[in-house]
């Protein structure tokens, strides 16, 4: 094999690699995490921070595929920071690893944008599980949390079974909706009836960075701050209906 071929495997296999941040005010901490991460095939700490002001100067500067987020931090929080990554660095995909173990952090951050969600407690291999779905554009849940997820969707169903207006379209959303451009709307619908970046992507003919840029733009135009918002105005708008879940 000439050096040159050689030069492009390894390039090859180091584009391959999923590029992780680490986000932990303990540094023993991300210390750990880091040393068996970098272990394991296909994956490489790129960067750590210590708390969410870190995070977003970072994440900013090398856009890392997957951000492991804790949640209790000194200074911004990782619910906080996850609510501004989401918007800056919609392309990195948010991960919760945290000691909370708690309904109330779980959907906060599910609303704030992360796409995943486990505690300290699991073991190491799950960690690794996780971190390749999210990379992969899926979301992964903590099994126990997964029930908690699965009686909300339950509950809300039943919400909407007796009060029909919470998904009714309103004058106001309608509007909104004239705000956005032709290709904003299909991205919109596509992401409300659970589409990631990459299935975006597919179905549109058109870069996953560029569904990020429409993205981004879509959620600056309707002042909202999480997919969970974009699929509440989706439906009040009248874009989708529970007839597509």
């Amino acid at each position: 094999m000439s050096q040159l071929n050689r030069l492009a495997e390894l390039e090859q296999v180091d584009m391959a690699n999923v590029r992780i941040m680490l986000v932990d005010d303990h540094e023993v901490v991300r210390t750990g995490l880091k040393t068996y991460l970098d272990t394991q095939d296909g994956i490489e700490v790129v960067a750590e921070a210590e708390n969410g002001e870190a995070a977003i100067e970072t994440a900013q500067m090398i856009h890392p595929e997957v951000i492991v987020m804790d949640i209790s931090m000194s200074g911004m929080d990782g619910l906080e920071a996850t609510r501004r990554l989401s918007v800056i660095c919609p392309e990195s995909r948010i991960l919760t690893l945290t000691i909370h173990e708690d309904k109330q952090f779980f959907f906060e951050m599910l609303a704030a944008g992360a796409v995943g969600y486990l505690t300290k407690q699991v073991a190491a291999d799950e960690l690794v599980t996780a971190i390749r779905a999210v990379a992969d554009g899926y979301v992964y849940l903590q099994p126990t949390m997964a029930v908690w997820l699965l009686e909300e969707y339950k509950r809300l169903l039943k919400v909407a079974s007796t009060q029909s207006w919470f998904f009714q379209p309103t004058n106001s959303s309608e509007e909104e909706l004239r705000i956005l451009s032709k290709r904003e709307i299909q991205v919109l619908e596509l992401v409300a009836d659970g589409k990631t970046n990459s299935d975006v992507s597919e179905v549109l003919g058109i870069s996953p960075k560029t569904v990020a840029r429409h993205r981004e733009r879509i959620m600056s135009k309707l002042n909202v701050h999480s997919t969970t918002e974009l699929v509440k105005f989706a439906f009040r708008s009248g874009l989708i209906s529970l007839k597509k879940l």
